[in-house]
């Protein structure tokens, strides 16, 4: 049960969420032009103070993606690995808010992973993986870290492999997420992932923004391996920086007619970060959120 308290709070939330939207973007939602059939708009919740140790935390910040308008989110697996235990009350919670939950995201600082396949060790993803499938996560995200040389790089494809085959038997999908260092790659990181990789097994979420910042033509690149990509991340830079999407020199319009253009479907999401670290909520992901219809629907 739910204190009266954690009620009145999760209403104040909703009503500061709303307000932070200038009328132009409530307007947006009203209006006319539709996003393309298939085309799902989703959030990471980096932009958000979850308290891992309190699940309240992570359903307010739902409260507002659902509010601001977005169908899904992906969350780090931090923000959820305590509901593991008890996971039924969770997934209930989760589902009542009428949000889809896209990715639960293994990342850590490169330190972190596996040095010798460069991505999660299974001793971390299997029990993420069967945790995930409980709260009614529909794809296990996986990052990495950068390969050094070719032998490195085999020792990840078939590490990812095996996470794929072992996500499948537990009734999830694997994809993989990428930086900008699989982009900046001198070995052919990024080229080699996806063309090496067994599609059957490992799906890709795209971060086109993190493939901007390494140097990629992204609509090209998304015209080449669209039918790997199961969800695409959109983020903004701007003199190197990141910034709100729609204000930096992400090339937004040119990837949301690319993605139109040649019919891919699936799920589109935005991850507002920064590099102090700041967690700006509704602040952010309202204006991106903004971008994203505009864009899509243009």
């Amino acid at each position: 049960m739910r204190t009266r308290r954690e009620i009145l709070r999760t209403l104040s939330i909703l009503g500061a969420a709303e307000s932070l939207l200038p009328i132009a973007s409530r307007d947006l939602w009203a209006e006319t032009g539709r996003v393309p059939a298939g085309i799902h708009f989703g959030v990471q919740l980096n932009a958000f103070p979850v308290d891992p140790g309190n699940f309240q935390s992570f359903l307010y910040a739902l409260a507002q993606v659902k509010q601001i308008g977005y169908q899904g989110f992906e969350s780090s697996f931090r923000n959820v690995s305590e509901q593991f235990a008890a996971s039924e009350p969770a997934r209930r919670s989760i589902e009542q808010t009428g949000l889809t939950f896209f990715g639960i995201h293994i990342f850590f600082p490169n330190e972190g992973y596996d040095q010798q396949t460069r991505v999660a060790a299974a001793s971390v993803y299997e029990p993420v993986a069967r945790g995930g499938v409980a709260l009614g996560a529909k794809h296990l995200i996986l990052s990495g870290a950068p390969a050094a040389d070719a032998d490195e790089l085999k020792r990840k494809i078939d590490a990812l492999n095996t996470a794929g085959r072992f996500a499948q038997s537990v009734g999830i999908p694997v994809a993989y997420h990428n930086h900008w260092w699989e982009f900046e790659s001198k070995i052919g990181e990024i080229e080699a992932l996806y063309t090496q990789t067994d599609p059957t097994l490992v799906h890709f979420v795209l971060d086109a923004g993190h493939a901007y910042h390494g140097g990629a033509d992204v609509p090209a690149f998304i015209r080449k391996h669209s039918r790997r990509i199961v969800g695409f991340h959109l983020r903004d830079y701007r003199n190197g920086h990141l910034v709100t999407l729609g204000t930096g020199t992400f090339p937004l319009a040119e990837v949301a007619a690319t993605i139109k253009e040649i019919g891919w479907k699936g799920w589109v999401e935005n991850e507002e970060e920064r590099e102090d670290l700041s967690k700006n909520g509704a602040e952010v992901i309202a204006p991106a959120y903004k971008a994203m219809k505009e864009a899509f629907t243009s």
